[in-house]
């Protein structure tokens, strides 16, 4: 694949998939944009992306629960590259590990704490809600463009553990996805959600099962999206691509 002067915004890009995602697309010639809330570390995984000498990357400091900031980094984008062929929602993640919710203290959902399920429905399905709405403005007077929405095997199973990540993942997998790739087709405008079962971000991962005995490889996830970017995919719109090694055909998912 080829995205020399393709130009990308990626969200929660200081690590994980969002970070491997920016790599691929600069690899692949593509300008990225990237958006995450930990400054030093983005500085440092920008640097060592344009050191390769291929596509650029910019780093720009948003927290995807604040749309100002994501408005500027739209506006960022556009006037360093000019336009926004891409935008992929990574930003995210379970707001009871993220903020290490102690669970002997607060053992199940009515106990845990209403601001940490603020935080997670606000980062998990607002974040994207905003950046789909600021975005969506520029690709607008493009007339083309591309968002892709990262759901989560959690939106179609459900979870008692991290309920607002289920929640807020089955409202991106299907009402925000559905609806952007509505509004957006006369506008040249698709709308792709690509959800995954367990991925090789965090170790635990490997415990759960799936049809095929393992959990994916990080990258197995990017080449999709990567594939959705490229012109073989430009008929796919409006739908949620389960990638979970078969987890969602298996009785109840275990």
């Amino acid at each position: 694949m080829d995205f020399t002067g393709k130009i990308a915004i990626s969200t929660g890009a200081a690590s994980g998939m969002g970070l491997l995602f920016a790599q691929n697309w600069a690899e692949l010639g593509g300008n990225v944009l990237m958006c995450d809330v930990n400054e030093a570390v983005l500085a440092e995984k920008v640097a060592e992306i344009n050191s390769k000498g291929k596509g650029k990357a910019l780093a720009c400091l948003c927290d995807v629960r604040d749309y100002e900031q994501i408005c500027a980094a739209r506006d960022m984008a556009v006037e360093a590259f000019g336009k926004i062929d891409l935008l992929v929602n990574f930003a995210g993640g379970s707001a009871c590990r993220i903020q290490k919710v102690d669970f002997k203290k607060h053992p199940e959902f009515p106990d845990i704490p209403i601001d940490v399920y603020n935080w997670g429905l606000d980062v998990n399905l607002k974040g994207p809600f905003f950046f789909a709405h600021a975005v969506m403005k520029q690709m607008r007077e493009q007339k083309d463009g591309l968002i892709v929405n990262i759901g989560s095997i959690a939106g179609a199973e459900g979870s008692t553990g991290a309920l607002e990540y289920a929640v807020a993942k089955a409202g991106v997998m299907y009402g925000l996805t559905k609806s952007l790739a509505l509004y957006g087709a006369k506008y040249g405008i698709r709308c792709v959600c690509v959800s995954p079962g367990p991925v090789l971000t965090r170790s635990e991962m490997s415990r759960m099962n799936t049809l095929l005995g393992r959990a994916a490889d990080p990258q197995e996830i990017i080449d999709l999206v990567l594939y959705l970017a490229s012109d073989k995919a430009k008929f796919i719109t409006g739908e949620n691509i389960m990638i979970d090694g078969g987890r969602t055909i298996m009785l109840g998912g275990k």
